[in-house]
């Protein structure tokens, strides 16, 4: 079965930074592809970031290509997001799934993000 863990989230000023990790298990992390997603509660969807299985190929989304970086431990099964200089905008649920690209896909409970001043 094919569980994804998200954590990390929580509360930042303008300008602060978080550090959002995914727990996988259930399939094989090191050969999939992944990536982040979040979501402004009644709002769609938005793509944030993907990497290669072997992190050789990363692309941001381009509101958060500057700040953001995605990473991942393979021998950790664990996926990443490192969020720098943080803005109001971004304040949303943010989910990591299979797959380098693209919105749809299953899910975990995902972390919440709140950036407020």
């Amino acid at each position: 079965e094919v569980q994804l863990a998200e954590s990390g989230g929580g509360l930042a000023q303008p300008g602060g930074s978080l550090t959002l990790s995914c727990s996988a298990s259930g399939f094989d992390f090191g050969a999939t592809g992944m990536r982040w997603v979040r979501q402004v509660q009644g709002k769609e969807v938005e793509w944030v970031a993907g990497i290669s299985s072997d992190a050789a190929l990363i692309r941001y989304a381009i509101p958060v290509r500057t700040r953001f970086t995605i990473s991942r431990d393979n021998a950790e099964n664990t996926l990443f997001l490192h969020l720098n200089d943080l803005k109001l905008e971004d304040s949303a649920r943010y989910y990591c799934l299979k797959g380098m690209y693209g919105i749809v896909g299953m899910r975990g409970q995902g972390t919440q993000v709140t950036v407020s001043e």
